[in-house]
């Protein structure tokens, strides 16, 4: 894929065949050297309702690379990419003990197929249950059962991505994004996310893709143990000798702190060490749910219901005095999920298949917090997210959620009387959130409500549904890695990924997990 052409306009009902020609047609007589081509990217613009298309990108490839250079050098509508390689340089230093990778998330998934890959053999440690115990479990809490803290929506094989939309948006620029894809792909994902500018995968779908890497893995030499937490590391002279799990001891050559943001116990053990971590900023706020309907006459109007188009989907923010409020993470015709991973508090996530043909549509609507608001020693950003979630708890007397409409919200008068069913299991309960949240994090949900509302007509007549807290946006914990993406002071500690503070969301971790996996081959030699 060495050319792209970037920002070609095409119909909603036009044949790709007709978009790979108006991207053919910027190489003039070139085009006698092209090798292969096809659609690299589409996405739509909505902006106008009178004029809704696509914009698509068109990959070619020619018969002399140098060509490819000199062309896009030439031609300012065409631009250079390099193809997606990942090119280990493999150490011949022999170290005693395995690899080890604490968390099975995208970071650790892909961290650890690497090394397993090159012949390293890595052994993951993962908390929670393989995909299929851990769905069960899970869907047992959600129709009222036990909560277990070890395995949940956070916590399991594929980490909290799992239960999410499986999105594949990121806007790290990095050549690694593209091999991902790819290799999600190989492993069973639909060939579609290749193209889309919004790539998604699908609960559904992503929860297959997981259990063939992680038989992928296997397959190489490497181990899988699930309902293993890591409790414990030894350290020596600035490295760590080994790792102590809720199953025994285990030396390492190399321990990767792949461990997800909700991984509250394990940064309280590594504080305990003296490893070097900091309070980062994150999100708090609620998940807001309209019809799915609402969403799509709001942005396409008169197009609403078209088969052409796709799911409807936003992105809205506001900012005042420095701070934002803005909607992430949504789901079309998806649900909002309980997501705890400790007991006596709530936490609300969204979810959606690869068909995201539910009736709903969900997006977390959150305002920025810093270490400004909440205290600048490492784990007091934890400590203010686990507040919220257990006022939640108290406010409803269990792990069914506070909720209103837009319209009780901003009037404090609790409501549910709206044609939107909610979708979140346990259960809901109709409260005052103006109770739940510090009142600086109120008044911007109101604000960034107001502003929306104009934006958007399903925020402005009152019905969606808000569901608290969202309190899991990323990790409010950095633990700092040096040039080496080695924890500070030590020589073998290899934080990675979400949980670490280095990625926010699936693409960001996994391409996070191999930038790892290449410093730990480049100073340790395979194990086989």
């Amino acid at each position: 894929m060495p050319i792209i052409t970037d920002q070609i306009k095409a119909g909603l009902d036009e044949d790709n065949q007709s978009i790979i020609e108006k991207g053919l047609r910027q190489l003039g007589s070139y085009r006698k050297n092209v090798v292969s081509c096809g659609i690299h990217k589409i996405s739509l613009d909505a902006r106008k309702r009178n004029d809704i298309h696509y914009v698509c990108s068109v990959c070619v490839g020619l018969n002399d690379s140098q060509l490819e250079k000199k062309l896009c050098e030439k031609n300012k509508k065409l631009r250079y990419v390099a193809p997606a390689e990942f090119t280990p340089v493999i150490s011949d230093n022999k170290a005693d003990g395995r690899v080890v990778v604490a968390g099975f998330g995208p970071a650790g998934m892909f961290c650890a197929l690497a090394l397993a890959e090159q012949g390293y053999a890595p052994l993951v440690l993962e908390r929670g249950e393989c995909i299929q115990k851990r769905t069960e479990r899970v869907s047992s809490f959600w129709a009222g059962g036990e909560l277990n803290e070890n395995s949940n929506v956070q916590f399991g094989e594929g980490g909290a991505g799992t239960f999410s939309d499986g999105k594949l948006t990121t806007r790290i620029n990095d050549p690694l994004c593209r091999y991902v894809l790819e290799r999600f792909v190989s492993f069973g994902a639909p060939e579609e996310i290749l193209t889309k500018a919004k790539p998604h995968i699908g609960t559904d779908k992503l929860r297959e893709v997981v259990k063939a890497i992680r038989e992928r893995i296997i397959s190489l030499g490497g181990e899988v143990r699930f309902e293993t937490a890591l409790k414990d590391i030894r350290l020596e002279n600035g490295s760590v000798s080994s790792v102590i799990t809720s199953s025994g001891e285990e030396k390492t050559s190399a321990l990767v702190l792949a461990l997800g943001h909700s991984a509250r116990d394990t940064f309280e053990m590594l504080a305990s060490k003296g490893i070097t971590m900091q309070a980062k900023a994150f999100s708090v706020g609620a998940r807001i749910e309209h019809l799915q309907a609402d969403v799509e006459k709001s942005l396409y109007g008169e197009l609403a219901g078209s088969k052409l188009l796709p799911k409807g989907e936003y992105q809205l923010s506001r900012r005042n005095n420095g701070r934002g409020v803005y909607t992430f993470c949504m789901c079309p015709g998806g649900s909002v999920v309980a997501s705890a991973s400790e007991a006596g508090g709530i936490v609300t996530n969204g979810m959606s298949e690869f068909a995201r043909d539910g009736k709903n549509a969900n997006a977390a609507l959150v305002v920025g917090v810093s270490p400004e608001d909440f205290g600048s020693n490492a784990l007091d950003g934890v400590a203010f997210a686990r507040s919220i979630e257990r006022r939640a708890y108290e406010l409803t007397g269990g792990y069914k959620a506070p909720a209103t409409t837009i319209r009780g919200f901003l009037s404090s008068k609790p409501d549910l009387d709206s044609p939107v069913i909610p979708t979140y299991r346990p259960g809901i309960v109709p409260c005052d959130l103006s109770k739940l949240f510090p009142d600086f994090i109120t008044q911007m949900l109101k604000l960034g409500l107001e502003s929306f509302s104009h934006k958007m007509a399903c925020f402005g007549d009152g019905n969606a549904i808000l569901t608290a807290p969202e309190t899991r946006t990323s990790s409010p914990v950095r633990i700092t890695r040096n040039d080496a993406m080695t924890a500070l002071g030590t020589l073998n500690l290899y934080p990675c990924g979400e949980g670490a503070g280095y990625a926010g969301g699936i693409m960001s971790a996994a391409v996070d997990g191999l930038r790892t996996a290449l410093s730990i081959m480049s100073v340790i030699a395979p194990q086989k």
